[in-house]
């Protein structure tokens, strides 16, 4: 049921002028274009929003031709990006579902069947992303009867939960997550279903749960969300590893230890930094408790290590960085020794690209004293003052390794004996 209203409190002015911009150009040269998705659920709720997306009815290459700086991405999916300044607009033409009685070979490739707006609200996933918003009229278009859901602050699935969460199992992570980002409450039907399909997250692909995964993490509160998902059964097959420990009497630890490390990292925070973080927080809780311990033999564990690569996805060089800074933070204990070693040993472990991870481990173990925190946060700032260009790497050890390459790369070749003309000639 279609129902469009004025809705003078959506915060026009929290709208990026390039988004409005975006929009306006599309009407004017006769299509209809809405801001669309989370940006208008964020601005309808208070919140402002990071991203506006764009969907309207001019095919990907129409709006290419209208819009300048614009680049059609995708095969699959096919889209136009919008670089404006440091921003990037995602624009989308409508979708439709394949009809009764039409042959898919007749049809393009990919999930590219454009159709109608109320097509396209149907397809999304949540009623209160299922919204479109004109920024120029000021009316708001509610296809997918979301309103009644962002009045009672309900995350509903549109459709059948059980048949939208077999489509795609993600969704169960995705709702999760929403959940806990805007702070509303899952809708008993669609709770009960994530539930039940919980089961068939293992067929995903694995890069999907891992980004999922990230954004778990960098909720403002990721131990509430990692609460939900054991209560719920989605961690035992979203991450078995976890799930059984989070069933120890050290599970409290965890958490803990996961809320203030993503307190103290912040709303930013690369991949690698999140993961370590949650890392971290699984080796203190379950593993070794003792900061002032080499946390070696924990990465000897192959559970362990088939946790990081096999569940939440790892890459390679952010488990490496993340066993190197835990093998680097009882050295930050020690500092009177190292005071004592010299400057080329000294640099090494201040170069090393494991010590700023290493570092926020000792401040989240609270190995370091007052005076050991500033002074190790006064030494590596004198360093990035030293090379305002970025740190170089000294490598994995933290014995100077670099400096030994440096000085073989630069050693001159020894020269032979001296010999006489008469030795040349013959």
């Amino acid at each position: 049921m279609l129902n469009v209203t004025q809705k003078p409190h959506l915060h026009q002015d929290w709208i990026d002028p390039h988004a409005i911009g975006i929009v306006r150009a599309l009407q004017k040269a006769g299509f209809t274009s809405y801001l669309v998705g989370g940006c208008v659920r964020d601005l309808l709720i208070g919140i402002h929003p990071k991203d506006f997306d764009i969907a309207t009815d001019a095919k990907p290459d129409e709006v290419k031709r209208i819009i300048h700086r614009a680049y059609v991405i995708g095969k699959r999916f096919r889209l136009v990006l919008v670089r404006r300044d440091e921003m990037q607009f995602e624009v989308a033409t409508f979708r439709r579902e394949i009809q009764a009685g039409e042959n898919p070979e007749d049809l393009p490739s990919g999930d590219n069947i454009f159709g109608s707006a109320e097509d396209d609200a149907k397809r999304r996933d949540f009623t209160i992303n299922g919204l479109f918003y004109d920024p120029i009229n000021d009316q708001l278009i509610d296809f997918a009867e979301a309103l009644p859901d962002l009045e009672n602050k309900w995350v509903r699935m549109i459709g059948d939960p059980r048949v939208r969460l077999a489509e795609d199992p993600i969704r169960i992570l995705r709702a999760l997550r929403l959940k806990h980002m805007i702070h509303f409450s899952l809708d008993a039907e669609l709770r009960e279903a994530m539930s039940e399909f919980a089961h068939t997250l293992t067929t995903t692909a694995l890069p999907r749960r891992r980004e999922e995964i990230l954004k778990l993490i960098r909720l403002k509160n990721p131990d509430l969300a990692f609460r939900d998902a054991q209560d719920l059964g989605i961690m035992k097959f979203l991450s078995p590893t976890l799930s059984k420990q989070m069933e120890t009497e050290n599970c409290d630890m965890f958490f803990e230890y996961l809320r203030q490390y993503k307190a103290a990292l912040g709303e930013n925070g690369t991949p690698g930094e999140l993961f370590a973080g949650l890392v971290h927080a699984y080796v203190r809780s379950f593993m070794e408790p003792d900061p002032n311990h080499s946390a070696r033999s924990v990465f000897e564990d192959e559970e362990f290590q088939t946790w990081m690569r096999d569940e939440l996805g790892m890459f390679k060089h952010e488990q490496s960085l993340t066993v190197k800074a835990l093998h680097v933070e009882p050295l930050l204990a020690r500092r009177k020794e190292f005071q004592r070693k010299g400057e080329r040993r000294q640099r090494a472990l201040l170069m090393n690209d494991a010590f700023p991870l290493a570092y926020r481990f000792a401040c989240q173990d609270y190995l370091l004293s007052c005076e050991d925190s500033l002074y190790w946060g006064h030494a590596y700032e004198e360093l990035r003052a030293a090379y305002p260009e970025g740190i170089p790497s000294s490598g994995g050890g933290t014995g100077g390794g670099a400096d030994r390459k440096r000085r073989r790369r630069t050693r001159r070749p020894r020269r032979g004996p001296k010999r006489n003309a008469e030795e040349v000639r013959s």
